[in-house]
Protein backbone atom coordinates (compact mmCIF):
# COMPACT_ATOMS: atom_id res chain seq x y z
CA UNK A 1 0.00 0.00 0.00
CA UNK A 2 1.32 3.43 -0.96
CA UNK A 3 0.43 5.01 2.38
CA UNK A 4 1.20 2.12 4.68
CA UNK A 5 3.46 2.94 7.61
CA UNK A 6 6.38 1.38 5.76
CA UNK A 7 5.87 3.20 2.44
CA UNK A 8 4.32 6.50 3.54
CA UNK A 9 7.54 8.52 3.65
CA UNK A 10 8.65 7.43 0.18
CA UNK A 11 5.19 8.01 -1.31
CA UNK A 12 5.14 11.53 0.12
CA UNK A 13 8.62 12.10 -1.27
CA UNK A 14 7.32 11.17 -4.72
CA UNK A 15 4.39 13.57 -4.33
CA UNK A 16 6.69 16.40 -3.20
CA UNK A 17 8.96 15.68 -6.14
CA UNK A 18 6.02 16.09 -8.53
CA UNK A 19 5.03 19.27 -6.67
CA UNK A 20 8.45 20.77 -7.43
CA UNK A 21 7.79 20.31 -11.14
CA UNK A 22 4.39 21.94 -10.70
CA UNK A 23 5.96 24.91 -8.91
CA UNK A 24 8.46 25.35 -11.72
CA UNK A 25 5.65 25.14 -14.30
CA UNK A 26 3.54 27.78 -12.55
CA UNK A 27 6.58 30.05 -12.32
CA UNK A 28 7.43 29.63 -16.00
CA UNK A 29 3.80 30.21 -17.04
CA UNK A 30 4.11 33.78 -15.75
CA UNK A 31 6.70 34.62 -18.39
CA UNK A 32 5.39 36.95 -21.09
CA UNK A 33 6.09 34.51 -23.92
CA UNK A 34 3.82 31.86 -22.39
CA UNK A 35 1.21 34.42 -21.36
CA UNK A 36 1.01 35.80 -24.90
CA UNK A 37 0.66 32.31 -26.38
CA UNK A 38 -1.99 31.32 -23.85
CA UNK A 39 0.10 28.36 -22.67
CA UNK A 40 -1.06 27.26 -19.24
CA UNK A 41 1.06 25.74 -16.47
CA UNK A 42 -0.64 22.41 -17.23
CA UNK A 43 0.95 22.27 -20.67
CA UNK A 44 4.36 23.34 -19.37
CA UNK A 45 4.15 20.69 -16.64
CA UNK A 46 3.56 17.78 -19.00
CA UNK A 47 6.45 18.94 -21.19
CA UNK A 48 8.81 19.19 -18.22
CA UNK A 49 7.59 15.84 -16.92
CA UNK A 50 8.15 14.17 -20.28
CA UNK A 51 11.65 15.63 -20.59
CA UNK A 52 12.54 14.30 -17.15
CA UNK A 53 10.76 10.98 -17.67
CA UNK A 54 12.72 10.29 -20.85
CA UNK A 55 16.14 11.44 -19.65
CA UNK A 56 16.76 11.27 -15.91
CA UNK A 57 13.91 8.98 -14.81
CA UNK A 58 16.40 6.18 -14.15
CA UNK A 59 17.80 8.19 -11.23
CA UNK A 60 14.43 8.34 -9.47
CA UNK A 61 14.20 6.04 -6.42
CA UNK A 62 11.79 3.24 -7.26
CA UNK A 63 10.14 3.67 -3.87
CA UNK A 64 8.98 7.16 -4.92
CA UNK A 65 7.01 5.87 -7.93
CA UNK A 66 3.76 5.30 -5.95
CA UNK A 67 3.79 9.04 -5.17
CA UNK A 68 3.98 9.85 -8.88
CA UNK A 69 1.18 7.39 -9.66
CA UNK A 70 -0.91 8.87 -6.83
CA UNK A 71 -0.44 12.34 -8.32
CA UNK A 72 -1.44 11.18 -11.81
CA UNK A 73 -4.53 9.30 -10.61
CA UNK A 74 -5.94 10.35 -7.23
CA UNK A 75 -4.88 13.99 -7.15
CA UNK A 76 -6.15 14.31 -10.73
CA UNK A 77 -9.68 13.20 -9.82
CA UNK A 78 -9.77 15.45 -6.78
CA UNK A 79 -8.69 18.41 -8.93
CA UNK A 80 -11.33 17.70 -11.59
CA UNK A 81 -14.03 17.73 -8.90
CA UNK A 82 -12.97 21.15 -7.65
CA UNK A 83 -12.73 22.43 -11.22
CA UNK A 84 -16.45 22.99 -10.69
CA UNK A 85 -15.66 26.13 -8.71
CA UNK A 86 -14.82 27.80 -12.02
CA UNK A 87 -18.40 27.51 -13.27
CA UNK A 88 -21.85 28.66 -12.22
CA UNK A 89 -25.20 27.86 -13.77
CA UNK A 90 -25.79 31.61 -13.95
CA UNK A 91 -22.91 31.91 -16.43
CA UNK A 92 -24.56 29.38 -18.66
CA UNK A 93 -27.84 31.28 -18.43
CA UNK A 94 -26.06 34.49 -19.46
CA UNK A 95 -25.24 33.18 -22.94
CA UNK A 96 -28.86 32.15 -23.40
CA UNK A 97 -30.26 29.20 -25.23
CA UNK A 98 -28.41 30.13 -28.44
CA UNK A 99 -24.98 30.01 -26.78
CA UNK A 100 -25.84 26.74 -25.07
CA UNK A 101 -27.03 25.15 -28.33
CA UNK A 102 -23.83 26.20 -30.09
CA UNK A 103 -21.64 24.84 -27.27
CA UNK A 104 -23.44 21.51 -27.06
CA UNK A 105 -23.49 21.12 -30.84
CA UNK A 106 -19.77 21.78 -31.18
CA UNK A 107 -18.85 19.46 -28.31
CA UNK A 108 -20.97 16.56 -29.55
CA UNK A 109 -20.13 16.86 -33.25
CA UNK A 110 -16.41 17.39 -32.71
CA UNK A 111 -16.15 14.44 -30.34
CA UNK A 112 -18.07 12.11 -32.64
CA UNK A 113 -16.18 13.24 -35.76
CA UNK A 114 -12.86 12.84 -33.96
CA UNK A 115 -13.60 9.33 -32.69
CA UNK A 116 -15.10 8.20 -36.02
CA UNK A 117 -12.20 9.49 -38.13
CA UNK A 118 -9.58 8.18 -35.69
CA UNK A 119 -10.96 4.66 -35.60
CA UNK A 120 -12.42 4.29 -39.11
CA UNK A 121 -9.75 5.90 -41.27
CA UNK A 122 -6.60 5.95 -39.11
CA UNK A 123 -7.20 2.72 -37.17
CA UNK A 124 -6.27 4.28 -33.84
CA UNK A 125 -7.07 2.43 -30.63
CA UNK A 126 -10.16 3.55 -28.72
CA UNK A 127 -8.21 5.14 -25.84
CA UNK A 128 -6.17 7.44 -28.08
CA UNK A 129 -9.30 8.25 -30.11
CA UNK A 130 -11.35 9.22 -27.05
CA UNK A 131 -8.55 11.26 -25.49
CA UNK A 132 -7.75 13.21 -28.66
CA UNK A 133 -11.43 13.88 -29.34
CA UNK A 134 -12.18 15.02 -25.79
CA UNK A 135 -9.25 17.44 -25.80
CA UNK A 136 -10.39 19.13 -29.01
CA UNK A 137 -14.11 19.12 -28.30
CA UNK A 138 -14.25 20.30 -24.69
CA UNK A 139 -11.42 22.10 -22.97
CA UNK A 140 -8.01 20.87 -23.99
CA UNK A 141 -5.61 19.41 -21.47
CA UNK A 142 -8.09 19.39 -18.58
CA UNK A 143 -10.55 17.32 -20.63
CA UNK A 144 -7.82 14.87 -21.60
CA UNK A 145 -6.91 14.51 -17.94
CA UNK A 146 -10.55 13.96 -16.97
CA UNK A 147 -11.06 11.34 -19.69
CA UNK A 148 -7.88 9.38 -18.97
CA UNK A 149 -9.13 7.52 -15.87
CA UNK A 150 -12.47 6.70 -17.52
CA UNK A 151 -10.89 5.02 -20.55
CA UNK A 152 -7.98 3.70 -18.45
CA UNK A 153 -5.43 4.92 -20.98
CA UNK A 154 -1.66 4.66 -20.72
CA UNK A 155 0.12 7.94 -19.82
CA UNK A 156 1.84 8.32 -23.19
CA UNK A 157 -1.54 8.35 -24.95
CA UNK A 158 -2.75 11.18 -22.76
CA UNK A 159 0.49 13.06 -23.36
CA UNK A 160 0.05 12.67 -27.10
CA UNK A 161 -3.53 13.95 -26.95
CA UNK A 162 -2.41 16.99 -24.97
CA UNK A 163 0.29 17.72 -27.54
CA UNK A 164 -2.31 17.91 -30.33
CA UNK A 165 -4.32 20.37 -28.26
CA UNK A 166 -1.26 22.54 -27.78
CA UNK A 167 -0.39 22.45 -31.47
CA UNK A 168 -3.76 23.30 -32.97
CA UNK A 169 -4.93 25.51 -30.13
CA UNK A 170 -1.84 27.64 -30.60
CA UNK A 171 -2.42 27.78 -34.37
CA UNK A 172 -6.00 28.91 -33.69
CA UNK A 173 -4.73 31.77 -31.55
CA UNK A 174 -2.99 33.25 -34.58
CA UNK A 175 -5.49 32.27 -37.29
CA UNK A 176 -8.70 33.49 -35.61
CA UNK A 177 -7.60 37.13 -35.08
CA UNK A 178 -6.20 37.16 -38.63
CA UNK A 179 -9.53 36.02 -40.08
CA UNK A 180 -11.52 38.45 -37.93
CA UNK A 181 -9.32 41.47 -38.64
CA UNK A 182 -9.38 40.76 -42.38
CA UNK A 183 -13.18 40.81 -42.42
CA UNK A 184 -13.43 37.30 -43.87
CA UNK A 185 -15.51 36.10 -40.94
CA UNK A 186 -18.12 38.85 -41.30
CA UNK A 187 -18.80 38.85 -37.56
CA UNK A 188 -19.31 41.54 -34.96
CA UNK A 189 -17.53 41.32 -31.61
CA UNK A 190 -20.48 39.57 -29.95
CA UNK A 191 -20.56 36.84 -32.59
CA UNK A 192 -16.79 36.51 -32.63
CA UNK A 193 -16.75 36.01 -28.87
CA UNK A 194 -19.30 33.20 -29.07
CA UNK A 195 -17.44 31.64 -32.02
CA UNK A 196 -14.12 31.79 -30.19
CA UNK A 197 -15.48 30.27 -26.99
CA UNK A 198 -17.27 27.51 -28.87
CA UNK A 199 -14.36 26.40 -31.05
CA UNK A 200 -10.89 27.09 -29.58
CA UNK A 201 -9.35 24.28 -27.54
CA UNK A 202 -7.92 25.55 -24.22
CA UNK A 203 -9.51 27.97 -21.75
CA UNK A 204 -6.25 29.95 -21.65
CA UNK A 205 -6.21 30.19 -25.44
CA UNK A 206 -9.81 31.46 -25.49
CA UNK A 207 -8.95 34.06 -22.87
CA UNK A 208 -5.97 35.19 -24.94
CA UNK A 209 -7.98 35.60 -28.17
CA UNK A 210 -11.15 37.05 -26.67
CA UNK A 211 -9.23 39.26 -24.24
CA UNK A 212 -7.36 40.89 -27.10
CA UNK A 213 -10.65 42.52 -28.20
CA UNK A 214 -12.24 43.06 -24.79
CA UNK A 215 -15.90 43.85 -24.13
CA UNK A 216 -18.50 41.54 -25.68
CA UNK A 217 -15.84 39.45 -27.41
CA UNK A 218 -14.01 38.67 -24.16
CA UNK A 219 -17.13 38.12 -22.05
CA UNK A 220 -18.92 35.86 -24.51
CA UNK A 221 -15.77 33.92 -25.35
CA UNK A 222 -15.11 33.03 -21.72
CA UNK A 223 -18.73 32.27 -20.79
CA UNK A 224 -19.36 30.09 -23.86
CA UNK A 225 -16.07 28.31 -23.23
CA UNK A 226 -17.11 27.55 -19.67
CA UNK A 227 -20.34 25.98 -20.93
CA UNK A 228 -18.13 23.66 -22.96
CA UNK A 229 -16.13 22.91 -19.81
CA UNK A 230 -19.40 22.03 -18.10
CA UNK A 231 -19.88 19.33 -20.73
CA UNK A 232 -17.01 17.33 -19.22
CA UNK A 233 -19.31 15.65 -16.72
CA UNK A 234 -22.14 14.48 -19.00
CA UNK A 235 -19.63 13.42 -21.65
CA UNK A 236 -17.72 11.25 -19.18
CA UNK A 237 -20.91 9.72 -17.81
CA UNK A 238 -22.15 8.85 -21.31
CA UNK A 239 -18.69 7.53 -22.21
CA UNK A 240 -18.65 5.40 -19.06
CA UNK A 241 -22.03 3.91 -20.00
CA UNK A 242 -20.84 3.23 -23.55
CA UNK A 243 -17.63 1.55 -22.41
CA UNK A 244 -19.57 -0.62 -19.96
CA UNK A 245 -21.83 -1.85 -22.77
CA UNK A 246 -19.07 -2.68 -25.21
CA UNK A 247 -16.80 -4.36 -22.72
CA UNK A 248 -16.28 -7.95 -23.82
CA UNK A 249 -13.26 -9.13 -21.85
CA UNK A 250 -15.15 -10.35 -18.77
CA UNK A 251 -18.69 -11.63 -19.10
CA UNK A 252 -19.40 -10.86 -15.45
CA UNK A 253 -18.51 -7.22 -15.99
CA UNK A 254 -20.02 -6.86 -19.47
CA UNK A 255 -23.17 -5.16 -18.20
CA UNK A 256 -21.62 -3.50 -15.20
CA UNK A 257 -22.03 0.27 -15.30
CA UNK A 258 -18.97 2.12 -14.03
CA UNK A 259 -19.97 5.70 -13.32
CA UNK A 260 -17.11 8.23 -13.15
CA UNK A 261 -18.26 9.65 -9.84
CA UNK A 262 -15.72 12.44 -9.90
CA UNK A 263 -17.64 13.83 -12.91
CA UNK A 264 -20.89 13.73 -10.93
CA UNK A 265 -19.20 15.50 -8.02
CA UNK A 266 -17.90 18.08 -10.48
CA UNK A 267 -21.53 18.98 -11.35
CA UNK A 268 -22.47 19.11 -7.67
CA UNK A 269 -19.56 21.46 -6.92
CA UNK A 270 -20.59 23.70 -9.83
CA UNK A 271 -24.14 23.71 -8.47
CA UNK A 272 -22.89 24.63 -5.01
CA UNK A 273 -20.75 27.37 -6.52
CA UNK A 274 -23.85 28.70 -8.27
CA UNK A 275 -25.46 29.39 -4.88
CA UNK A 276 -22.84 32.10 -4.28
CA UNK A 277 -22.34 31.04 -0.67
CA UNK A 278 -18.54 31.17 -0.76
CA UNK A 279 -16.84 34.60 -0.89
CA UNK A 280 -15.14 35.37 -4.21
CA UNK A 281 -11.66 35.66 -2.68
CA UNK A 282 -11.99 32.13 -1.26
CA UNK A 283 -13.25 30.79 -4.60
CA UNK A 284 -10.23 32.39 -6.30
CA UNK A 285 -7.94 30.73 -3.75
CA UNK A 286 -9.61 27.35 -4.35
CA UNK A 287 -9.18 27.79 -8.11
CA UNK A 288 -5.52 28.66 -7.63
CA UNK A 289 -4.94 25.53 -5.55
CA UNK A 290 -6.93 23.49 -8.05
CA UNK A 291 -4.77 24.73 -10.94
CA UNK A 292 -1.71 23.68 -8.98
CA UNK A 293 -3.14 20.19 -8.36
CA UNK A 294 -3.98 19.81 -12.06
CA UNK A 295 -0.46 20.94 -12.86
CA UNK A 296 0.91 18.25 -10.54
CA UNK A 297 -1.20 15.63 -12.30
CA UNK A 298 0.11 16.76 -15.69
CA UNK A 299 3.72 16.65 -14.50
CA UNK A 300 3.22 13.13 -13.14
CA UNK A 301 1.55 12.09 -16.37
CA UNK A 302 4.55 13.38 -18.32
CA UNK A 303 6.96 11.46 -16.12
CA UNK A 304 5.11 8.25 -16.94
CA UNK A 305 5.07 8.87 -20.71
CA UNK A 306 7.84 7.19 -22.68
CA UNK A 307 8.83 8.59 -26.08
CA UNK A 308 9.52 5.04 -27.26
CA UNK A 309 5.81 4.25 -27.09
CA UNK A 310 4.96 7.13 -29.44
CA UNK A 311 6.68 5.33 -32.32
CA UNK A 312 3.90 2.76 -32.50
CA UNK A 313 1.26 5.47 -32.99
CA UNK A 314 2.98 7.74 -35.51
CA UNK A 315 1.38 10.88 -36.93
CA UNK A 316 -2.19 9.57 -37.06
CA UNK A 317 -3.39 11.49 -33.95
CA UNK A 318 -2.03 14.72 -35.44
CA UNK A 319 -3.98 14.12 -38.66
CA UNK A 320 -7.14 13.42 -36.66
CA UNK A 321 -6.60 16.57 -34.59
CA UNK A 322 -6.12 18.58 -37.79
CA UNK A 323 -9.47 17.33 -39.14
CA UNK A 324 -11.17 18.31 -35.87
CA UNK A 325 -9.45 21.69 -36.02
CA UNK A 326 -10.86 22.30 -39.50
CA UNK A 327 -14.33 21.27 -38.31
CA UNK A 328 -14.11 23.55 -35.28
CA UNK A 329 -12.97 26.51 -37.37
CA UNK A 330 -15.16 26.06 -40.47
CA UNK A 331 -18.12 24.06 -39.19
CA UNK A 332 -18.15 26.09 -35.99
CA UNK A 333 -18.34 29.31 -37.99
CA UNK A 334 -21.46 28.30 -39.90
CA UNK A 335 -23.12 26.81 -36.83
CA UNK A 336 -22.46 29.99 -34.83
CA UNK A 337 -23.75 32.26 -37.60
CA UNK A 338 -26.77 30.06 -38.23
CA UNK A 339 -27.89 29.67 -34.61
CA UNK A 340 -27.35 33.34 -33.74
CA UNK A 341 -29.25 34.39 -36.87
CA UNK A 342 -32.26 32.31 -35.82
CA UNK A 343 -32.04 33.49 -32.20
Amino acid sequence: MAFSKKNRANTLSGIWFVALFAMASVYLSEFAIFQNLGISPLVIAIILGMIYGNTLRGNLPEAWVPGIVFSAKKILRFAIIFYGFRITFQQIAEVGIAGLIISVTMVVTTFLIGVFVARKFFKLDSETSFLTASGASICGAAAVLATEPVVKAEPHKSALAVSTVVLFGTIAMFVYPMLFNSGILDMDLYEFGVYTGATIHEVAQVVAVGGAYGGAAADNAIIVKMTRVMMIAPMLIVLGIYLAKVKKSNSNDANKLVIPWFAVYFILVAGFNSLDLVPLNIVNTINGIDTFLLTMAMAALGMEASFAKFKNIGMAPVYVAFIMFLWLMIGGYFITKGVLAIA
